[in-house]
């Protein structure tokens, strides 16, 4: 029975050492789509400079043709021949200013926006420098827990075979049936008359039998092979392996 708990209890350090070995790339997956993000944040903050900068510059060649118009408007002042005439070309004049006045007004406001675009995109430039440096830290250290884990896998999977060689074949394909149809757990303590995995309680004839430790049991409802978890000789095994476990994870 003690060689079976020992083994069970390697298994549940595979499978925790498995756990955390599996979840490091999801880790490694996550720091990259955080540098991914930053930098598409940079794309589009860079993009929207560039329409502002382009719409600036249009705004500009809009008043460089207004003032083109009024010079002209301007010129016709000298040429008309008439009073109306000359009002409606003053007319013109008046409402080319008007424009230009807004145009000259819309350009100060995207030239105010170029700047705030501009100092944004730095900001997220030097962000970005920042989170780079904090990923590559921490991706380095991710990869130094992956290395640890691979050797205490291996180191557990040694210690596998070396306790399966120990046990009775017969016994060893029945607790590996056991442990792949019942989520991981073959082997099962009962203590106070309970099986601590499935929680349902023991006949007390079973349950005296099992104190008395003279033969391999079942739990009568999950069918996991089950011991006595009060016998401080094996308790004394679970506190082995507990030591092991905390020792490589």
């Amino acid at each position: 029975m003690r060689l079976l708990i020992a083994l069970q209890d390697c298994d549940n350090r595979i499978r925790e050492a498995g756990k955390k070995r599996d979840q490091c790339p999801a880790k490694m997956a996550l720091l990259d789509e955080e540098v991914r993000k930053a930098e598409l944040s940079i794309n589009e903050s860079r993009e929207k400079l560039e329409s502002l900068k382009k719409e600036r510059r249009q705004v500009e060649r809009d008043i460089e043709d207004l003032e083109v118009k009024k010079k002209k408007s301007q010129a016709k002042l000298s040429s008309v021949a008439t009073n109306k005439e000359y009002r409606a070309a003053l007319k013109e004049i008046e409402e080319l200013d008007r424009a230009k006045g807004l145009l000259e007004d819309k350009a100060l406001e995207l030239m105010e926006e170029v700047e705030r675009s501009e100092g944004q995109v730095k900001t997220l430039i030097k962000e970005l420098e920042i989170l780079k440096k904090k990923t590559e830290k921490e991706k380095k250290a991710i990869e130094a827990e992956m290395k640890e884990l691979d050797a205490v896998l291996s180191s557990l999977s040694r210690e596998r075979e070396d306790l399966s060689s120990q046990i009775d074949q017969e016994l060893l394909s029945r607790y590996n049936m056991l442990k792949e149809r019942r989520g991981g757990l073959a082997v099962s303590p009962v203590i106070s008359g309970v099986c601590q995995t499935c929680h349902m309680g023991i006949p007390p004839q079973k349950f005296n039998e099992l104190i008395r430790g003279e033969s391999l049991m079942s739990c009568p409802n999950c069918q996991r092979i089950i011991y006595w978890g009060e016998d401080e000789r094996l308790k004394a095994v679970g506190e082995v392996s507990e030591e092991k476990s905390d020792a490589s994870l």
